[in-house]
């Protein structure tokens, strides 16, 4: 590799508040990492294949001969095509703001990332996710490697990330407090069982309050800490690790609470994300029969979507479960809440699989031509 250019970073005070917005440097040898082997080796690459085609196989060929899934199946087959086709347009829509929202707060003005970088960086992270599951543990990995590997600073890409899931994250547990609360006074129309909406609420608000704390943790947290072993070098040395998380947590809240105090066009896609994904669970609600009242929409989405934090393949089992679970527990037929659940899986799982591992041969091919050709200063 040539001679590497150097990042230019602001002082660690207003690094601490927010990643700072300088063009990105070249990959410097701390940064010539390898790509990291939980997400997507060629190994992976191959055994992801299998899987999706088997999965595949198993939805034609077997699920139809089981006791009395023909018919549901039949049903799925038969559904409204014009609302199908809303969903996949609403499917298409969710895709471009969880893009436009990644550019937003990941990349810093004056990077050499391009809007198609982050196509790629978000495809291949979504598909990492969809099979890998696990609270998208795996879309983290790939997404952090790459940005690494474009020259950002390992703590600026930390607290970018941070930024970036609470915003995402912190819309998904607002609504959740909402709807699940209004549900449950009658503000909304829908019934509301306690099981899914009080608990979710009290959930959702314990995890606020966890969070949000961070934001005032001290700036120098880590410094604070190795000082309490000043005659231990080795249990300083891992106290001072253990406080970084809380330390870049700190930064990435406070960028996250910059970005949505001061939000610009990218900061849409918070917001659309979930609501074309809840709108394709709608239009495949509509598909099969009488939609449920959209609270309960909204509720039994976000209730389901917990079933990602199970290290599941893509969360299948998980998700559907526990959205299925969802709805027949706010009085939805289960016939119903099965193909609809099954419709809004085939567009939200399987439609972004296959071209994220397409994206993510190019991802690897772009990655390579940073690693030659370094940035300007």
């Amino acid at each position: 590799m040539g001679k590497d250019a150097v990042q230019q970073r602001s002082d660690a005070k207003s690094a601490s508040t927010a990643p700072v917005d300088t063009p990105n440097g070249a990959v410097t040898e701390d940064d010539d990492e390898e790509m990291p082997r939980v997400v997507l080796t060629r190994r992976r690459i191959i055994a992801s294949a299998v899987f999706v085609v088997a999965t595949l196989l198993f939805l034609y060929l077997v699920l139809p001969e089981i006791s009395g899934m023909k018919e549901t199946w039949q049903r799925v087959a038969d559904g409204d095509h014009a609302w199908l086709a809303a969903a996949l347009g609403f499917e298409l829509l969710s895709i471009a703001s969880y893009v436009a929202l990644f550019h937003g707060v990941h990349i810093p003005p004056g990077s050499r990332v391009t809007m198609r970088d982050s196509y790629l960086m978000t495809m291949a992270s979504l598909a990492a996710t969809r099979l890998f599951a696990a609270g998208g543990a795996g879309g983290v990995a790939l997404t952090a490697w790459a940005l690494r590997r474009s020259g950002m600073e390992r703590r600026d890409v930390a607290e970018r990330m941070i930024a970036f899931l609470i915003l995402l994250y912190g819309v998904y547990v607002i609504a959740m407090i909402v709807c699940g609360v209004g549900l449950r006074i009658g503000v909304f129309h829908g019934e509301a069982p306690f099981g899914v909406t009080v608990v979710p609420a009290i959930v959702g608000t314990i995890a606020m309050l966890i969070v949000l704390p961070l934001a005032l943790v001290p700036e120098d947290f880590p410094e604070r800490i190795e000082r309490m072993a000043p005659r231990r070098p080795r249990t300083a040395k891992w106290l001072r690790r253990l406080a970084l998380g809380p330390a870049s947590a700190r930064g990435g809240i406070r960028f996250a609470l910059h970005k949505a105090a001061h939000p610009d066009r990218a900061m849409f896609g918070v917001v659309t994300w979930w609501i074309f994904n809840v709108a394709v669970l709608w239009a495949s609600f509509h598909a099969f029969g009488e939609a449920p009242p959209l609270a309960v929409i909204v509720q039994g989405y976000f209730v389901g979507m917990l079933g990602n934090l199970l290290p599941l393949p893509g969360g299948i089992g998980g998700v559907d479960g526990g959205m299925i679970g969802a709805f027949v527990a706010f009085g939805v037929a289960g016939s119903l809440a099965v193909l609809a659940v099954l419709a809004y899986r085939l567009f939200a799982f399987w439609l972004p699989t296959i071209p994220g591992i397409i994206a993510y041969l190019g991802l690897r091919k772009r990655v390579e031509l940073w690693r030659r050709e370094p940035a300007a200063a």
